[in-house]
């Protein structure tokens, strides 16, 4: 053979053994983007940065960062850093900001309908349930519906289930609806105006300034949601009661919204994404929150030394007495809100129904283990 045949034959087996070599390592290992296109947006919570609930914001931010691989990159700011915490809907709907975490119910003096989406008893769903009519009941399209008729440029996702919420933090234990007469309180949303109907002078305030104001006298009393958000945001250094239990937000649940012209920009891919981290992110939330609220729970009694009390049922039947007649008044003048009410009522007496009917009773089983009678138990 001669030496040019002999080069060409080996140009050839190197060329193909490169070729071989370079497949292999493609099929073992994930290839190399470089230049990768980023995506980034700035968020706003309606939470100070101390609270659980702005942790369950970056929580969110997380997974979509996570799940992305860096290509849509989600930096959240506690309230107040760029706009109010009532003032996010407004920032979201102009491209202020890309996106935000908080609840429906902040929006209220926009449209009175979006604090159906948690300020009142939801006639006797928990807030999983709730969530449940909105996926699969109807509220998706009629919050689209809500939003379109006020003009806001914004796709919202509700999610994250909240526990009942306490009726409040008081000087002095309530027993009965008489108690309430001119009770300087703090609560939001259809709230208001149930509060307002047992005889409160009501004052709507975000979370991160409701301590400040019952130091400073401005309030006599004030709910806002749960044991570690509560105890985080200093209530037990004010007061030293709380009431559990109530009807006022029975089930409420946060809300991710984003501007809907940036994120109707994004990939379909992204989108997917971030439907499915909502999802996983509200599982998250319940789990998170069962661990963290029992433990506050817990601490508030031995470390804080706060009383605990149960509202009377006299009072949790006057807030539904009252809520029917708000509800009944507000359809009255507002068809969307008319329409919302009628679709959670049929969703809920057949929900409602079927779980009355098949969960047992967790009330029997804790008093069987833990209750003043209880047997002592050994494994």
């Amino acid at each position: 053979m001669s030496n040019e045949k002999t080069k060409t034959s080996r140009r050839k087996f190197l060329t193909t053994a490169v070729a071989t070599t370079a497949g292999a390592a493609a099929l073992g290992a994930p290839a190399v983007v470089h230049g990768q296109a980023v995506t980034s947006m700035r968020w706003q919570s309606t939470w100070p940065s101390k609270d659980i609930f702005h942790e369950y914001a970056l929580d969110y931010a997380k997974k979509v960062n996570d799940m992305t691989g860096g290509e849509l990159k989600i930096e959240v700011l506690p309230a107040g850093a760029v706009v109010p915490a009532f003032g996010l809907l407004d920032a979201v709907s102009k491209g202020t900001l890309d996106g935000g975490h908080g609840v429906l119910v902040y929006h209220y003096g926009k449209q009175t309908a979006l604090a159906l989406w948690g300020s009142g008893p939801a006639y006797g769903m928990d807030a999983n349930m709730l969530l449940a009519w909105h996926k699969y009941g109807g509220g998706k399209d009629l919050l689209a519906k809500l939003y379109a008729s006020i003009g806001a440029n914004v796709v919202s996702f509700p999610y994250g289930p909240m526990p009942t919420q306490p009726l409040g933090w008081f000087k002095k234990p309530i027993t009965k609806v008489e108690d309430f007469q001119g009770v300087k309180y703090r609560t939001v949303g259809i709230s208001i105006d149930v509060f307002t109907g047992m005889g409160a002078a009501v004052n709507a305030l975000p979370g991160g300034e409701i301590v400040s104001a019952m130091d400073r006298g401005l309030l006599d009393a004030a709910e806002f949601n749960n044991a570690s958000s509560d105890r985080v945001l200093g209530f037990p250094d004010v007061s030293k009661v709380c009431m559990l239990q109530s009807y006022h937000q029975n089930a409420e649940q946060f809300e991710i919204m984003f501007n809907k012209t940036k994120y109707d920009a994004l990939p379909e891919k992204m989108k997917a994404i971030i439907a499915n981290a909502v999802d996983a992110a509200g599982q998250d939330m319940s789990w998170k929150a069962i661990d963290r609220y029992s433990q506050d729970y817990e601490e508030m009694q031995t470390k804080d030394k706060v009383k605990f009390y149960k509202t009377p049922d006299s009072i949790l039947q006057k807030q539904l007495e009252i809520y029917d007649q708000v509800v009944q008044k507000k359809a009255a003048e507002n068809p969307l809100f008319k329409e919302i009410v009628e679709s959670q009522l049929a969703f809920a007496k057949r929900a409602t129904g079927w779980e009355n009917d098949t969960v047992v009773s967790r009330r029997m089983a804790y008093n069987h283990y833990w209750g003043p009678n209880a047997p002592a138990k050994k494994i």
